[in-house]
């Protein structure tokens, strides 16, 4: 089995290297033989079938802006319609809220602020405050959700690394068209999205990688790595 982490491989860049740490801490704790690739966005478009064909489940990294955007949504948007398990932390959250927004709200020119800060329809949108370097505590808000399932607690600790969040004037409609909002902070906005009726398609605008360790492997990743 192959599991494709989509992003802009730095080795520098401390939640990747969390993101291969967390990864192999999962594939450990569970025994698997399972083969992990980044695939470097600008590589994604002329490679898409083989790699929709040969990868079994997507993690959509953190450290954003990407270098090629548009193969990054192809292949999100791939694995929400043919239920290919799929962890979006950090940018990879921000960029499975914009695919959701065009596709399903028909938002055509949703975008970010980060790469057009002068667009119209910033579906994701600078946050009040930097949540850069913070460990904050988030709201399960269903109990429905695998993502209570998973954590089994009503509130949770989370690391961010990021300036940049879900618009709140488009949280209601991505809500209520099925990616929903399961994990929120204090103010009510969205912390983390599940899409109904997916085997596991989340998305969480902090990073779980970072808080992995060999004898405690994270639940959300390690839930994640067993579905693949």
């Amino acid at each position: 089995m192959k599991l494709a982490i989509i992003g802009d491989f730095k080795p520098a860049n401390s939640t990747h290297i969390a993101t291969n740490n967390a990864i192999e801490h999962a594939i450990k704790y569970l025994n698997l033989d399972l083969q992990v690739d980044w695939i470097g966005t600008e590589s994604i478009l002329e490679n898409l079938q083989s790699i929709t064909e040969n990868y079994k489940g997507f993690l959509i990294a953190p450290g954003s802006p990407y270098n090629a955007i548009d193969g990054v949504l192809e292949i999100i948007k791939y694995a929400r319609l043919s239920n290919i398990p799929t962890l979006g932390t950090c940018g990879g959250f921000q960029h499975m809220v914009i695919e959701f927004a065009r596709n399903v709200l028909n938002i055509k020119d949703a975008e970010h602020a980060e790469s057009n800060p002068y667009a119209s329809k910033l579906v994701i949108s600078p946050l009040s405050c930097s949540l850069v370097g913070q460990t904050l505590n988030i709201n399960i808000t269903s109990k429905q959700s695998l993502v209570y399932r998973i954590f089994k607690s009503d509130t949770i600790q989370a690391n961010y690394y990021c300036n940049f969040g879900l618009n709140p004037e488009y949280q209601a409609e991505i809500d209520k068209h099925g990616f929903t909002v399961v994990g929120s902070d204090k103010d009510n906005e969205a912390r983390i999205l599940e899409l109904d009726n997916h085997p596991f398609y989340i998305a969480t605008l902090f990073v779980p990688q970072v808080k992995s360790t060999p004898e405690y492997p994270h639940p959300l990743i390690l839930k994640f790595v067993s579905m693949i």
